[in-house]
């Protein structure tokens, strides 16, 4: 073998070593959607506690979209390969290093849940398969004040749940007050499953009664005046003007206010609260949280 032969020799194979470490070098990368999730990601899980397939993020999504090819799918291996995440997701696994939180609505609005840096878990019952957007890292800021989002204007918490102080009872809801005439509106969407109209006075008690089927919760609004188009069994949305506040079954006309009350499953009525003793509805709190509202 010659010199110059050597040394291509040598050259040869050296660039064939090079060119096998440069190609297997590069490590896969934790942004793309492979169906694995990795560091760094939020995943979804088409099964309730973290099995079937994944559907990996390092992003926040807006509206996931509901028809192949355009939506966003499930692409790991297991129940739910290549279905569309939007409303039919159970669970999440969130690897990134912030809070993510979960939307019933796109474009990061309506009923939420978060989900802390490196939580795994189910999607409460409301948005179990009921999820079309997702926030990396959201504002604190989000919730709605639910004062003001009753009247779409400044409203003030006059009893807060079991906050009977010169009452007898125990006070199974949140007393809201704005000023009679000033609209109501629907916190929450759902069936008008009751409506009883009243009369102002302490024996004239009005009952509007909206039983959302997602959360399995009624809430239930006292006190105000119910607009004459309601009908039971028509569908309430979220935000839509229900009543006007009133004095309905209040004793005076300066005491007018809203009751606003969450009781669990289908409910036609309030709880008793004046003269009895014993809470029937669990502390509304983290209810009103999921829904998006702040108690204030």
């Amino acid at each position: 073998m010659t010199t110059l032969t050597r040394i291509l020799s040598a050259a040869t194979a050296a660039m064939a070593l090079g060119g096998t470490v440069l190609g297997t070098a590069a490590p896969a990368s934790a942004a793309d959607r492979d169906g694995i999730c990795q560091t760094g990601e939020f995943c979804y899980y088409f099964n309730s506690n973290n099995q079937g397939s994944v559907s990996d993020f390092t992003g926040s999504v807006s509206d996931y979209s509901t028809a192949q090819p355009s939506c966003y799918d499930f692409k790991g291996a297991g129940a739910g390969k290549g279905k569309c995440i939007k409303n039919s997701a159970a669970s999440v696994w969130n690897r990134s290093s912030k809070t993510v939180r979960v939307y019933f609505n796109s474009g990061y609005s309506g009923t939420y849940q978060d989900f802390a840096a490196g939580a795994k878990g189910n999607l409460n019952a409301t948005l179990k398969n009921q999820n079309a957007s997702h926030q990396i890292g959201p504002s604190s800021s989000t919730r709605s004040n639910m004062s003001s989002s009753l009247y779409k204007a400044a409203g003030t918490i006059t009893c807060g749940f079991d906050g009977y102080t010169t009452t007898s009872g125990r006070h199974e809801g949140i007393d809201i007050a704005r000023g009679i005439g000033s609209n109501v509106h629907a916190l929450v969407a759902g069936q008008l499953i009751n409506v009883a109209r009243g009369s102002t006075g302490r024996a004239g008690l009005s009952t509007i009664a909206i039983y959302n089927a997602a959360s399995n919760k009624t809430v239930i609004y006292l006190h105000s005046a119910p607009l004459s188009s309601l009908r039971v069994g028509q569908q309430i949305s979220r935000g839509q003007v229900i009543a006007t506040e009133s004095w309905h079954g209040v004793s005076s006309r300066s005491s007018a206010h809203t009751h606003v009350e969450m009781r669990p499953g289908r409910q036609t009525r309030a709880a008793k609260s004046v003269g009895d003793s014993r809470l029937e509805n669990p502390n509304p709190t983290s209810f009103w949280n999921s829904q998006g509202y702040s108690i204030r």
